[in-house]
């Protein structure tokens, strides 16, 4: 009876190994399973987190670009009105020149002219003077 008894001990012990040994392989299988799923859930996220990273640098480097434009833009702008400035004050600068100009040119014409009459004044005053000696 005890030999019975062990030998009933000893397969359930066997039994319980190879259950054991059994559920151990299925563990192993489970983790394995398990293992690669976090595996591809941590690429997935990797990937996603990368995707991210690279958008909002692609967005940073949009706004940069845009921050760039609209200096360049603006410089550009004062660069136009200091220029525009500068060929007004150039304008009125030769308006006012060709005016003193002018004004010179016409003050010698008006002192040529003045001279001119004078001269005929004198001559026509001087024919007088003889016409009447004359008469």
């Amino acid at each position: 009876h005890e030999r019975e008894h062990h030998r009933e001990i000893s397969e359930l012990a066997a039994k319980h190994q190879e259950e054991m040994e059994k559920l151990r392989a299925e563990l192993e299988k489970e983790q394995g399973h398990l293992l690669d799923e976090l595996q591809q859930q941590m690429a997935a996220t990797h990937k996603a987190e990368h995707e991210q990273a690279q958008l909002q640098s692609q967005t940073l480097h949009s706004l940069e670009l845009e921050a760039l434009r609209l200096t360049l833009h603006n410089m550009h702008t004062s660069q136009l009105e200091l220029a525009q400035a500068n060929l007004r004050k150039e304008k009125e600068t030769a308006l006012v020149e060709l005016r003193e100009m002018l004004n010179d040119k016409r003050a010698q014409e008006v002192a040529i002219l003045q001279s001119r009459h004078q001269l005929e004044r004198e001559r026509i005053r001087e024919q007088c003077v003889k016409e009447k000696e004359g008469l």
